[in-house]
């Protein structure tokens, strides 16, 4: 009668004792990795700019007394404040923070010479590149989630409480406003998955991290432009940045869905296919770094 087949693991645990107890999910746990990227200085200094935003805003309409056009009710409401902090961001400050978190992921182990240690450790590659992808998103929309709760804390401040009123006539009852913002605020972090799986995957193909985050932020700014050459006409449909703004059909008396949903899904769709290259191209990886 034959020995029974042993699986795997428990033959490396028979010839390797000391292996015994190796658990690959155990591997660089989510709060290892998140209070890593927390200490950065960047994460400290990206949050300390988005923080400082809206009362730079606050400022800039005192001093100037001009608004800027969703910009003509900015003064209105803190709801009206924050939306106008996002509007005046979306474009291009909140692409920052996208690109930093998941271009600065790979990247920097590499950089440091520290990511073959990790690899050694053994973190399992798909369990490295899972567990820094997971905590770039949450630091990414993290950032994003704090600008219009400041900017709704400093509004209030300022302006007071109230409806949020659209400059096209009419204005969102103060209950429905932060069930609004944040889907606002929903809808740009999935827009801006496409700037994250950019970041990510260029990541994963060079040792610097500069050059991961800004090739990441210089394609979205290409993308932006392309959306401007109106030749192109309904080929637009099918660049991320044409459907940035879609957000605005949330802030009106009837919400409107197409836009975002079509936007959503443009997105989605790039991104899954940026991250799938990515856990790809790095499973393959020579790592020397």
């Amino acid at each position: 009668m034959s020995a029974p087949v042993q699986p795997p693991e428990a033959r490396v645990a028979s010839e390797h004792p000391e292996a015994a107890g190796y658990r690959a999910g155990r591997t660089l746990p989510l709060r290892v990795e998140a209070m890593r990227q927390l200490r950065r200085r960047r994460t400290l200094l990206m949050g300390g700019v988005l923080t400082a935003l809206p009362f730079i805003l606050i400022i800039a309409f005192a001093i100037g007394g001009s608004r800027i056009n969703l910009m003509d009710v900015a003064t209105e409401s803190a709801a009206n404040f924050a939306a106008t902090s996002l509007f005046v961001s979306a474009g291009f400050l909140l692409v920052i923070p996208v690109a930093l978190f998941c271009g600065d992921t790979v990247a920097s182990e590499a950089s440091w010479s520290s990511l073959r240690y990790l690899l050694a450790a053994p973190v399992p590659r798909v369990r490295l590149l899972w567990s820094k992808l997971v905590v770039a998103l949450g630091f990414s929309l993290a950032a994003m989630v704090l600008l219009p709760v400041v900017a709704l804390a400093a509004g209030t401040a300022a302006y007071g409480w109230g409806p949020l009123k659209l400059p096209t006539g009419g204005a969102l009852s103060a209950g429905d406003t932060v069930p609004r913002l944040a889907l606002v605020v929903a809808f740009i972090f999935v827009s801006q998955l496409v700037t994250a799986g950019l970041a990510f995957w260029l990541s994963t193909k060079t040792d610097a991290p500069l050059g991961a985050v800004g090739g990441a932020v210089f394609l979205t700014i290409v993308g932006n432009v392309l959306d401007a050459v109106t030749a192109l006409g309904s080929w637009r449909d099918f660049l991320p940045a044409h459907w940035q703004f879609a957000w605005a059909d949330a802030l009106q008396p009837q919400l409107e869905w197409g836009g975002m949903i079509k936007g959503a899904a443009v997105s989605v769709t790039y991104a899954l296919i940026l991250f799938a290259l990515a856990f790809r191209g790095f499973s393959r990886k020579d790592i020397v770094s």
